[in-house]
């Protein structure tokens, strides 16, 4: 990387390193045969034979160096050149981009749903186990071959275009629409920040080379990253005060994923815009009428997703852990009845507060983050929704709480690691 004007060479070099970690994982990644990757179709023959199978240990050191490096890059990021720091974000999702699939088969389902919707069948009354005999079939997670689609009517038209191609091919239009998405979610905040007199570049690093962001999130290429695209587009029509355009991004993001809705009431809340509102409401209405008309009443049923979702448990749910922590062997039905409960107070203070003029971007980031945190379902990319609000809003606390989250959340990654140094000391 060539070093611009003021760019300190300490952030040249933790850019390199970042270039260095995620390199490795890629190329031993593309090698094959991996835990860290699930079954899936060879992608990246290009990079065959220029590594070694991608072990579970090495991944977890080389996430640890990239997480260390990325925490001395964003500690500099207000001494980074805005060209420095665009040409390393555009590296580092180049290279996740060229990569095989990693850690999570969401995307295989993602795909799956389309090829349903193709084949004539209902992916909101019938799982992937329907089209047994499509060749996306046995990559999809065994936990998900006869669960019906848990995201929105809009998000399983857009996949729709994954849908004509072949196996290979339909995984390349599914990278393609999550880099897509990556590239407006950071033009949005740039432009944002632009617009707020905030310095765009710690922005852009804090969320273009986050760990949890582009290992996790765009090497799933997970729908998440289509949600946060509509989000921060919301953001960015508030700002320039058209309230009812902003309205019918947010809903659209709703029918991508429904947590895209908690920055609806803030919104109002904040602005009172009668337009806001009617934006909304339109939405609302055509979304609802494509979900019925395309998929019937289950694919414009939302809220019934939501509640079948929020049953589930991961072993990464900061609620597991700790219970685990207290002794516990996990969460109970209780537990859920009372995180629920501590959710609706939590927002409802941010509310509050938002009506007695507190930011309604940073305290959407707030709710979002209290969502990830309460959620007994956590997943890597849940807790990346909070994290450009919190720039935008010029919310340090907040961004902070996010990274914190996300530390915690890496740690827990590795401590296979330290459990393995320690057995060995």
């Amino acid at each position: 990387m060539r070093q611009a004007q003021g760019t300190p060479p300490a952030a040249i070099g933790l850019g390199l390193i970042l270039i260095g970690a995620l390199g490795l994982i890629v190329i031993d990644a593309a090698a094959g045969k991996s835990p860290l990757l699930p079954p899936s179709p060879s992608m990246s023959k290009w990079l065959m034979g220029l590594g070694s199978t991608l072990e579970y240990h090495l991944f977890l050191i080389c996430l640890l160096i990239f997480t260390g490096a990325y925490a001395g890059l964003v500690a500099y990021s207000r001494r980074v050149a805005p060209r420095v720091a665009i040409a390393l974000i555009c590296v580092l999702t180049a290279m996740v981009m060229v990569a095989p699939v990693l850690i999570s088969t969401d995307v295989f389902s993602y795909i799956a749903y389309a090829k349903m919707v193709g084949h004539g069948i209902n992916p909101y009354v019938h799982g992937p186990v329907a089209i047994f005999n499509d060749p996306i079939y046995k990559y999809v997670g065994g936990d998900w071959l006869t669960a019906t689609t848990a995201y929105g009517p809009l998000y399983t038209l857009i996949s729709l275009a994954a849908a004509p191609f072949g196996l290979i091919a339909s995984v390349w239009v599914m990278k393609a629409e999550a880099l897509i998405s990556i590239a407006a979610t950071l033009a949005f905040t740039w432009r944002c920040c632009r617009q707020l007199g905030i310095n765009p570049v710690p922005g852009l690093i804090v969320v273009g080379a986050n760990p949890l962001w582009l290992i996790y999130g765009f090497g799933g290429a997970h729908n998440d990253l289509v949600m946060m695209a509509f989000v921060m587009g919301a953001v960015t029509l508030m700002l320039d005060r058209k309230e009812a355009s902003a309205g019918v991004t947010v809903i659209a993001g709703t029918f991508v994923k429904a947590t895209a809705v908690a920055l609806l009431p803030f919104m109002l809340v904040s602005r009172r815009s009668p337009r806001l509102l009617i934006g909304a409401a339109a939405a609302a209405v055509v979304g609802v009428g494509l979900g019925y008309a395309f998929f019937g009443a289950h694919g414009a049923d939302l809220f019934e997703v939501l509640s079948r979702d929020s049953s589930y448990v991961s072993s990464d749910g900061f609620p597991t852990i700790f219970a685990h922590f207290l002794g516990k062997p996990g969460i109970f039905p209780i537990d859920h009845t009372l995180l629920k409960g501590l959710l609706a107070l939590i927002v409802l203070y941010l509310l509050w507060r938002t009506w007695r003029g507190y930011s309604w971007i940073a305290a959407s980031g707030w709710a979002l983050l209290a969502i990830a945190a309460t959620s007994p379902w956590l997943l890597a990319w849940y807790t990346l929704w909070g994290l450009p609000l919190g720039i935008v809003s010029r919310e340090r606390r907040l961004v902070i709480a996010v990274l914190a989250l996300q530390a915690l959340y890496i740690v827990h990654q590795l401590s296979p690691l330290f459990s393995v140094a320690a057995v060995k000391v």
